[in-house]
Parts: C-alpha cells; structure tokens; sequence
C-alpha cells in the first residue's frame, strides 16, 4: 500500500462529516444531493442528523451557511482523511 498526499486545499474535493441537532427532512437530501443524510439518538435520546459527503471548500462554506441561515448550531464539523489507498498498478 501507498501512502496518499492527505493535505487539504480550497479547490480539490474532501469528505466531511457534519453534525447538527434535529431531523433533517427529505427535502434537505435534494438540495445537498452530494451529501448521504442519516438521523441517529444522541446520548438524551435526542435526534442528531449527520451529512457525510466528499465536496470542495467552497460548496462546505455554502453548506455551513445554510445550516446557518436554518438556525442549526453545528454539533461538529469533521474533515474525514483517507489514510490509505491500494495501488492499482
């Protein structure tokens, strides 16, 4: 295996995970259609939505500001760095 150049820059697309507190609808999914959606419990009991998708900084930066805008605080927001990859040759 091959070690990958894991360093993040503003033009080439990451994975991130985001969290925010609630349910996010159907409707969310259509308007990131780059992101997976999944509702899981928090620790109260509570219903934590998680978007998980691989975009660049500028398509992350409208998606923060549209949480914002909706009133969301963010739970967390996490850059997912792919560790390794297999060689194809």
């Amino acid at each position: 295996m091959n070690e990958i150049d894991c360093r993040l820059t503003l033009y080439q697309p990451a994975t991130y995970q985001i969290k925010v507190p609630g349910h996010l609808d159907a409707r969310w999914s259509e308007w990131s259609a780059s992101m997976t959606l999944t509702v899981d419990k928090d620790t109260d009991g509570l219903p934590v939505t998680t978007l998980t998708g691989t975009i660049d900084q500028a398509a992350l930066q409208g998606l923060l500001r549209r949480l914002y805008s909706l009133g969301l605080p963010l739970i967390s927001v996490v850059w997912i760095k792919k560790e390794r990859r297999e060689d194809a040759s």
